[in-house]
This record gives C-alpha cells, structure tokens and sequence, in this order.
C-alpha cells in the first residue's frame, strides 16, 4: 500500500517541482521553500523505495542460494547500508523542512518587520544541514558498538535515540508553532469579523491546509510510537502511520501547488499565449499553401512588348563600346536580305506605343 502511495506522491510532487521552477513569476521565497520541501519528500519517497527494494533483495538471494549469498554478502550489504544511511539522511531532512515551513509561517505572520530573503540562508542550512549533525554520528555508533546486518533493526534503542530525539524535537516544536499560527488566525479573523462573517469556516480551512504542510499528525504517531502498543492497536497504528506518511506528499502537492491560484492563473496565461502562437503558425501554413495554389496571369494586350528594328551609322565605329540598354540587343541583323556589314539593334517597345 505504501508502495502505492509513495509513488503517486513521487510523481505529483515532480510535476508541482517542475511547475514551481518552470514559471518565473512563481519564483518567491514562499514558493523556492515549498520547492525545497517537496524536493525533500521527493529524496524520502526515494530512498525509501529503494532500501526496501535492496534489503528485499539481499534476503531473497540468501533464502534461495547460501553460497550465492556469501559470495555477494559484501557488495550487497554495503549497498543496503548506503541506502540506509541515504534514507535516515532524507527522513531528517524532509521533518526539518516541514519545520522551516512552520518557521517561515510564524514569522511572516509575528513579525512587524519580516524581510523574507534574509532568513533564506538559514531556512537551508535548517532543512539540509541539520540532519547531517545526528546521522553522522549515528553511523558512527552503528559502524563500532552495532554493526549487524544492514542496520535496520534497532537492538540497543539508545542508538537509535541519537537519530529519534533531534526529529521528536523537530515534530514538536512544529507542533507548538501551529498552536501559535491558529491564535494569529483566530485574532486576525475576529478583527475582521464584521466583514467575513464566515471567519469560522476560513479557520478551519486554514487548520486543516495547515495541518499536512507542518505534518502535525506526526505528533500522535510519535506518542503512540514511543508506547508499547501490541495487538490490534499496534496494527491500527501502523496501517494510518504508513498510510499518511506515505500520501502525505501527494497532498501537499495539490493543495500548495495543483489547487493554489497562482498556479493555475500562470498555467492559463501560459495556455492561452500557446494557443495564440499555433493559431499564428496555423494561419502562415494555409497563407503559404495558397500562394503556391495562385494561377499565374498574364499581363493585359496593352503592355506586350514587340521588337523594333533600328539601323545604326555606317561601319559601325563604336559598336565595340556600347553597353547595351535594358530591353536592347545588339546584333546583326538574322534577315538574310540585310547586308552583313551593316549593324542594327533590336529595341523593345510596348505595343499601342506611337
């Protein structure tokens, strides 16, 4: 099922990245973080797919043939811890870029004075720098006191606290940070009550459009994470954790990209624009094909032309240096009557000319 969902998630999230880049109008600090966090829901539904096509592998060369197994045991292995390592990578990022877009949230609406490109530089140092600061050391402690397998089971959980601790903390400091928005949301629409009289609507369409892009169900999910839940509860919670995670990225790519107005309104001009050049290109085909299909006329009875045949001097001295006119020819004379030493010229005259 998660398989299912992160690839739809892959693919929108392509296709809204794409969008957000193509277009130049759409490029502003809200959109290039958007950008960033849809590309770290990209890395995540990535590398997640492929661990489990790697570690899926492994062991099913190890069930089917042990010495096959032994033999590739290396290069298989270290591709599955490559691919582990890749995947805690880009599940860290992909929670601090949520975080950044709750930061980016507070403060355009807290601050007085908020300059948005200033804190550009910091917002990617958050969401691509600090997972770096507890996956190294994890691989550390993995490679020297638990280097079994290709890490994907947990046996001393303290290790696995070094890459837990820093993304609870991110989930919840995102989650106080939504608190914070929704009060901003509530006393902003109650001062305007009296002109949206539907102030409630409008906040809970802004709670629930918030609620994916600061991924405020994570907070549920990391408390009943942390609780030994067997049975049917344990099931229950992981069927919604897979579930969510895993479209979590298809719906952050319809309702801030596919549904967003400023979106559609660019792919409509951009349409429209196409439209009009296929239509000019239409019309200068069917112009060029009908000038080719033009019957070529003659010219009327009055502007036919007819020779005139004219004598020049005796000896014709200077016939060596004349250029001749346009509609002129030099010759001698074809009528076998004319004497051969004397010169004429033919001269072009249009007919009904005097």
């Amino acid at each position: 099922m998660y398989t299912v969902g992160y690839s739809l998630s892959m693919v929108s999230l392509c296709v809204a990245l794409i969008i957000l880049l193509f277009f130049s109008k759409l490029h502003c600090t809200r959109n290039y973080i958007h950008s960033n966090l849809f590309a770290s829901f990209i890395l995540r539904a990535l590398s997640i797919l492929t661990k489990d096509a790697l570690l899926g592998k492994t062991y099913l060369e190890f069930a089917d043939n042990r010495e096959i197994f032994e033999v590739n045991s290396n290069q298989a292995l270290s591709s599955c811890l490559v691919a582990q390592v890749l995947m805690h990578y880009c599940v860290g990022a992909n929670y601090y870029w949520l975080l950044v877009e709750g930061l980016y949230l507070h403060n355009l609406l807290a601050l007085m004075a908020f300059s948005e490109n200033c804190f550009f530089g910091g917002y990617l140092l958050i969401g691509w720098g600090t997972p770096v600061l507890f996956v190294f050391p994890w691989i550390l402690v993995r490679y020297m006191y638990e280097d079994t397998r290709c890490w994907e089971i947990n046996e001393n959980m303290a290790y696995w606290c070094i890459i837990r601790i820093p993304i609870l903390l991110a989930i919840m400091v995102n989650f106080f940070i939504f608190i914070r928005i929704i009060l901003i949301l509530i006393s902003k629409l109650k001062a305007h009550q009296m002109r949206y009289t539907d102030y409630k609507f409008r906040l809970a369409k802004s709670t629930l459009t918030l609620i994916p892009l600061l991924g405020i169900h994570e907070v549920v999910f990391a408390v009943l994470t942390n609780v030994q839940t067997d049975g049917v509860f344990h099931n229950i919670n992981l069927f919604f954790q897979l579930f969510l995670n895993s479209f979590q990225g298809l719906l952050v790519a319809v309702l801030y990209c596919f549904v967003n107005k400023e979106v559609q309104a660019e792919i409509k001009a951009t349409w429209q624009r196409l439209k009009l050049w296929l239509t000019y290109l239409d019309e200068l085909r069917n112009s060029d094909s009908n000038t080719l299909q033009t019957p070529v006329s003659m010219p009327p009875s009055s502007q036919c032309h007819h020779l005139s045949l004219y004598k020049l001097p005796d000896g014709c001295p200077e016939v060596s240096h004349l250029s001749p006119m346009p509609h002129t020819s030099l010759s001698p004379a074809p009528h076998p009557q004319v004497p051969t030493t004397d010169c004429y010229a033919y001269h072009q005259d249009k007919m009904g000319d005097k």
